[in-house]
């Protein structure tokens, strides 16, 4: 039966671990939800991995616990702990058919025949490999191979888990998209516990109904894809989220406005309640919402335009503003702007977020 998974722990691979640069997992506590789908999201050597494999006893914490459903399980092993694990690069039996590497897992639990025969039909038409069934696994192409290896993991029903470390790298990008798409409904139709290692924000967004977002052995933000867009509570959150990410300007609080290099800005009630005694702050907006307009106007930045992008779907504008960079995604019925020109940024709004030491304000 799918388990809730809480962790209270941190974990150094050296020894004696004296600062924060020692450990691969910083102190932290954590709950997986029974039969929720969580993606590990960060880039290469945050700790995701790291995390996985204590989940899936494949590594023993060197401070704290892993619980299932309220049971202390850190001394036990994957097995013991019943949960399936699928790795970056299939692994299968090459001289085995895909019907019979799909059932293997279930032999090896003395499964009764019948069920045998049933589940792996079930999880082979879920996968599209059941006109494959009777092959030699040794002859298939390596998407066809990570799709058996995906189904070894899903074709247990009692398994406490099912972990996956990057499972489509070795996919092609169009049937990634689809394997994406065939995890999520499998998820909502098996309501399994499922943890995604993945450093691809697409892969994590699509897949993951929460992401935990990873940098330098920190969990620094779990939520939807609505709340890590909209209100990333880490600047790294704002940086890693979004193609581009979020714009980012050094400020100063005044009383009732905000200074951003020579340049001032009134700040309405909200925004000014929140940065009551703050001095400097950074204030976050995403391109999406980064308003541009050729007229001086009130409450609007000044800046010049250092790049014009059309990106088929959206234009994409690049400008210098009191010496930093600052993008704004506009919608087509935009007229092009050109290298050297002015422009004024609206960057004041409700989706304008401010922090202090990386840090979002509440």
């Amino acid at each position: 039966m799918a388990a809730r998974i809480d962790l209270d722990l941190a974990h150094a691979y050296s020894q004696h671990p004296t600062q924060d640069s020692d450990y691969a997992l910083l102190p932290l506590k954590m709950t997986f939800r029974a039969g929720g789908a969580y993606a590990l999201l960060g880039p290469s050597g945050c700790g995701k991995t790291t995390m996985l494999n204590i989940i899936s006893g494949l590594v023993r914490p060197s401070h704290g616990s892993v619980s299932f459903d309220g049971v202390d399980v850190t001394r036990q092993t994957p097995q013991e702990r019943n949960i399936a694990q699928v790795f970056q690069f299939p692994v299968l039996y090459d001289t085995m058919t895909v019907a019979q590497n799909l059932a293997f897992p279930l032999r090896n639990r003395g499964m009764a025949k019948a069920f045998i025969q049933k589940r792996v039909g079930e999880i082979a038409e879920m996968l599209e490999l059941n006109a494959q069934l009777d092959l030699r696994a040794s002859g298939l192409s390596a998407d066809a191979k990570q799709k058996i290896s995906l189904g070894r993991g899903l074709v247990r029903p009692d398994v406490a888990a099912i972990l996956f470390d990057e499972p489509l790298t070795v996919i092609d990008p169009h049937l990634k998209w689809q394997l994406r798409r065939k995890l999520k409904q499998i998820h909502q139709e098996l309501k399994l516990t499922l943890i995604y290692v993945t450093h691809d924000q697409v892969e994590a967004l699509t897949f993951a109904e929460e992401v935990v977002v990873m940098t330098r052995g920190r969990a620094v933000q779990v939520g939807s894809a609505e709340d890590l867009f909209e209100r990333p509570e880490h600047t790294f959150v704002g940086h890693f989220i979004g193609s581009p990410g979020m714009n980012f300007l050094q400020a100063r609080c005044q009383d009732q406005s905000i200074q951003v290099g020579h340049q001032t800005l009134t700040l309405g009630a909200q925004h000014a309640s929140r940065l009551r005694d703050v001095q400097d702050v950074r204030i976050g907006i995403r391109p999406e919402y980064v308003g541009v307009t050729e007229k001086s106007h009130d409450n609007a930045l000044s800046a010049v335009v250092t790049r014009w992008q059309d990106l088929g779907t959206s234009y994409l504008l690049t400008a210098d503003c009191a010496g930093e960079t600052v993008r704004a995604r506009l919608p087509l019925d935009h007229a092009p702007r050109h290298v050297g020109q002015s422009v004024y940024l609206d960057i004041m709004g409700s989706h304008t977020c401010f922090y202090k030491d990386e840090e979002l304000l509440a």
